[in-house]
């Protein structure tokens, strides 16, 4: 059984990004600049754009934060994203969510110029990464990719199975992985809540991503002998006897589950650590594509 170690991973992706914007600066060139716009004080999502800022720091970004008070109205969110849209020194941006309810979040999303959607929801970059086009691939998925990459673990012509249909992890990873090329080429099954005999389907696959949000959903019992099993899933579980109050668990029973994989990532330091690599990743490349576009 071999820990897939997210956080390394994505601490040598963040190392050859500085060295890439190391060599920009020397050349005199601009370096990607990302931002992000925050609407409201919701706790989990400011230490999260906290966190993209410290990433950006660390590789020799340039960022921007946007604070937005909880009573930003619709309008008000869609000025400024046109503001960031038309911005050229920006070349990437992400509204983070959740947002307040008097804002509908579809709207804002699909208010973002896709060429500066380094999040990877607007419509036009899901459709283009359904047809196998360059477009930007949400940094979790991304972040799974990257990581069966890197650890070169086959894919092609493997059964697997994605727990969860979110727009967000599980139905692009079930695009993904059933694209041509690798990480890719293999047969894919999408489950969710109202699939009926799912440990039937769990205990063919050779890969399972579970993102279903349930902690300790997946059990021993449910896979078979050498599996891959990679957990999104990422919950604050109440524990008196933790230091502070709770512990991260994944979607996995990972104490048991792992005794049965050939492969599986760890919660946390799995795949959450991926997630803002793979965000800055987008963001150098949208930078790239943005000097494309300027030089033509």
């Amino acid at each position: 059984m071999t820990i897939l170690d997210g956080k390394k991973v994505s601490n040598d992706i963040k190392d050859e990004i500085a060295a890439e914007v190391s060599k920009m600066k020397q050349k005199g060139e601009k370096v990607p600049h990302l931002a992000a716009i925050i609407v409201g004080n919701d706790g989990a999502s400011k230490t999260y754009v906290n966190s993209k800022v410290r990433a950006c720091e660390r590789v020799g970004f340039e960022s921007t934060m946007v604070r937005m008070s909880s009573t930003t109205s619709e309008i008000e969110l869609l000025e400024k994203i046109k503001e960031l849209n038309e911005d050229d020194a920006i070349d990437g941006f992400i509204v983070q969510l959740p947002l307040p309810p008097q804002i509908n979040t579809q709207q804002v999303l699909m208010a973002v110029d896709p060429d500066k959607d380094v999040d990877g929801f607007h419509p036009t970059n899901f459709g283009k990464m359904s047809l196998d086009m360059t477009s930007f691939i949400p940094a979790t998925p991304f972040g799974i990719l990257e990581l069966l990459e890197r650890y070169d673990i086959p894919t092609k012509g493997k059964h697997t199975v994605v727990i969860g249909r979110s727009h967000i992890v599980g139905r692009p990873m079930s695009i993904l992985m059933g694209r041509m090329g690798f990480p890719g080429n293999s047969t894919v099954t999408l489950t969710h809540k109202y699939t009926k005999n799912i440990t039937q389907i769990t205990s063919q696959a050779d890969i399972i991503i579970v993102a279903v949000g349930i902690p300790h959903f997946l059990k021993a019992e449910m896979i078979k002998d050498d599996a891959v099993v990679i957990d999104v899933g990422i919950t604050r579980v109440p524990d008196e006897t933790a230091k502070k109050g709770y512990v991260i668990t994944g979607d996995a029973d990972f104490d048991n589950v792992k005794k049965k994989t050939s492969y599986i990532t760890p919660v946390p330091g799995g795949v959450g650590p991926m997630t803002i690599a793979m965000l800055l990743k987008n963001t150098l490349l949208a930078r790239d594509r943005h000097r494309l576009r300027q030089n033509k």
